[in-house]
């Protein structure tokens, strides 16, 4: 347990922090109605402090200079409005242990002061039921705890929590939803983390709330487009930026980064007139505009159930991306990989789809990993993209986890799979002696076929696997395939067997110009 805090606990709780806001990302988007029902302020508020741990990735130098630079990070980073109110929160963090002499429980209750003052000062319109009003929940808790650490740490997690159980008082659309404050609520979880780093106890995994269905970011009636920008200007131009803008919309946000560098957030419908204001103040970069209306819809509530899936090939990848799966770089990823991408998928419940023997141990240590974080995971040993593709074509996130799991993991076992490469040495096979560069095709792990010319062994491959009987064939090209190589099957597939439906896919794993699945 710390006494006082340093700049190798700064490290730690920025790690633990943004590791934090990853797990509970999909939950605080499905919170976000206010100002409008964006559903992306966790993945906003994982941006902003993604952006802060690039900035503090290196050596640890001193606690006032890491905070700084964590700061700065976020600042520069931030991403929508929470992103920088909890971004100008660090700042006031940092500012104010810079100016004592012992950091310790007293240091940080005048820390937290420091931002919830900041955040509320950022904002030109603040309205209670939102961050700020957790913010300073936080602070009250704070001041009034003993001076030491961990107990003032904890006080303030707790003044936050409870903070966030009264919004919903203080902000009719949150009570009309039925949720509490997205922004607040991640304010809790970083709390949560120095909560954590302080005392060295993990906070303990609270239940997800209930899921709510949620509508990507359309806008107020009033403002269709939300604008932001660094922006260079001198300090005595801001206050007629800030006239400006506050004109043209609402949600405006403006904070120093550090002079004279300035993070402008704004919703309006004149995005001309936003830019505008402030090229008149000084020189806007990194401007973004989204349009309200063009934000694709959140996954349903029943989408809560993520699929993961180990994959190797362009093609593939693409596939599965489109499918909704949480891709995995194969084909040897390592446990870290894996639970980071079950973290990042922000669900509840995980199917991990290995796609290899050797990784299924590896999935299985991440998948208990997953569950020490209270995500419900089932790992289905695949062992071949193909039947990965075949889970995936039978998921049914509506029904029971237990069921859609099984029938998963049926739908895989009923595909039999195959892929043909090129020997590297001489072997003694089942299906005979091969030499260095000979094509050999193996079904489900074994060489069956050993041949000379790609095209040939390929095609024969094909007919013995559908021999045994099949209505549907995927045919996957891998980088060392011939371009003619997937059409010449499909047309053989459809002379051959014609009542057998061919998919061909290209982009397949490196090393396998072939990869066969029938089901």
């Amino acid at each position: 347990m710390l006494d006082r805090l340093d700049a190798a606990a700064v490290h730690r709780w920025c790690a633990a922090g943004l590791d934090a806001l990853r797990r509970h990302q999909q939950e605080i988007d499905d919170l976000n109605v206010y100002p409008v029902p964006d559903g992306d302020t966790g993945t906003n508020l994982v941006l902003t402090l993604a952006a802060a741990h690039d900035e503090l990735a290196g050596n640890v130098t001193d606690l006032a200079g890491d905070l700084r630079r964590m700061a700065r990070g976020a600042l520069l980073g931030a991403r929508g409005n929470s992103g920088v109110i909890i971004a100008q929160m660090v700042k006031g963090i940092a500012e104010a242990f810079a100016a004592v002499r012992v950091p310790d429980g007293a240091a940080l209750s005048t820390a937290l002061a420091e931002a919830a003052r900041l955040a509320r000062a950022a904002v030109a319109a603040p309205v209670e039921g939102t961050v700020l009003s957790v913010a300073d929940g936080a602070a009250r808790a704070a001041a009034e705890a003993d001076a030491d650490l961990a107990e003032v740490a904890q006080a303030a997690a707790k003044g936050a929590a409870e903070a966030l159980a009264r919004t919903p008082d203080q902000l009719a659309v949150l009570a009309r939803a039925g949720v509490v404050d997205a922004g607040g609520r991640g304010l809790c979880v970083l709390l949560d983390a120095l909560v954590e780093v302080v005392t060295g106890v993990a906070a303990p995994v609270q239940p997800a709330p209930r899921r709510r269905v949620t509508v990507r970011e359309t806008g107020s009636p009033e403002y269709a487009y939300e604008v932001q920008y660094l922006l260079d200007a001198p300090a005595e131009a801001i206050a007629a930026l800030k006239s400006a803008l506050g004109g043209l919309g609402d949600s405006l946000v403006v904070v120093a980064v550090e002079p004279p560098v300035w993070n402008v957030h704004v919703h309006v419908n004149d995005i001309g007139a936003a830019i505008e204001a402030g090229i008149e103040a000084g020189r806007p970069r990194r401007i973004t505009v989204t349009r309200f209306a063009d934000q694709p819809p959140p996954a349903p509530a029943g989408l809560a159930r993520a699929v993961v899936v180990v994959v190797t090939g362009a093609g593939l990848t693409a596939v599965l991306d489109q499918e909704g799966a949480v891709t995995v770089p194969g084909p040897n990823p390592s446990t870290a990989e894996i639970l980071a991408a079950i973290r990042r998928s922000g669900a509840t419940e995980a199917v991990v789809l290995p796609n290899a023997g050797p990784v299924q141990a590896v999935a299985a240590a991440a998948a208990t990993e997953a569950r020490a974080d209270g995500v419900r995971v089932g790992v289905v040993p695949t062992r071949s993209p193909v039947q990965a593709l075949a889970a995936l074509a039978v998921r049914d996130p509506g029904r029971r986890f237990e069921d859609d799991l099984v029938a998963m993991a049926d739908a895989a076992g009923a595909c039999r799979y195959a892929e043909v490469t090129f020997a590297v040495r001489e072997a003694v096979t089942v299906a005979g002696v091969c030499q260095p560069g000979d094509v050999i095709a193996l079904i489900e792990g074994e060489v069956n076929l050993i041949g000379t010319e790609l095209a040939p062994t390929c095609r024969d491959l094909v007919d013995r696997m559908l021999a045994a009987g099949g209505e549907l064939v995927t045919l996957v090209t891998g980088d060392q395939a011939p371009p003619e190589l997937g059409p010449l099957l499909r047309d053989h597939v459809g002379e051959r067997w014609p009542f057998v439906e061919v998919v061909l896919l290209p982009g397949g794993p490196p090393r396998y110009p072939l990869v066969v699945g029938v089901e």
